[in-house]
């Protein structure tokens, strides 16, 4: 399994002091949308204190969590490729801070520091990576199970 990563702490200094001079401190209440899955996907966050969670629709009123983020976790990918949309929705599970950046913005940065933009892919694509496991052994805990029931 792919270790978990944090994307600041992992970015070299140089690097992480770049991206950092983008960050815009932010905060929401608890139980606060932060975005809606097909939502326009224009920036990401890290998260200083408090926990996200991460849903998906799955009726017009049932939602179900898929993943629980808190301190250290980047919160948005989609805002890396097109169609430039959230996949997911996420809600604020306690009161939440955090460093938000702008994707226009750090999108120019990683053109003119092609160092900094391959790093940057390369640890957000990490951080899919194990996101990505996790939620493979979570189904396969509860439909494996339910599997094995039936037979």
């Amino acid at each position: 399994m792919t270790k978990a990563i944090k994307l600041l702490t992992a970015l070299p200094s140089p690097q992480r002091e770049r991206l950092m001079a983008l960050a815009r401190e932010v905060s929401f209440p608890e139980d606060a949308r932060i975005f809606e899955a097909g939502g326009t996907a224009d920036r990401f966050w890290v998260i200083r204190s408090g926990a996200v969670s991460l849903d998906q629709r799955v009726t017009p009123v049932q939602r179900v969590t898929v993943a629980s983020l808190g301190s250290g976790d980047l919160l948005g990918w989609s805002w890396l490729f097109p169609p430039y949309q959230w996949d997911f929705g996420a809600e604020a599970f306690s009161p939440v801070r955090a460093y938000e950046f702008d994707a226009a913005q750090v999108l120019r940065l990683c053109d003119e520091d092609p160092r900094l933009g391959m790093s940057l892919v390369r640890h957000v694509a990490e951080i899919l990576a194990h996101r990505l496991e996790l939620t493979r052994g979570r189904l396969m805990e509860q439909y494996g199970h339910r599997r094995r029931s039936v037979l």
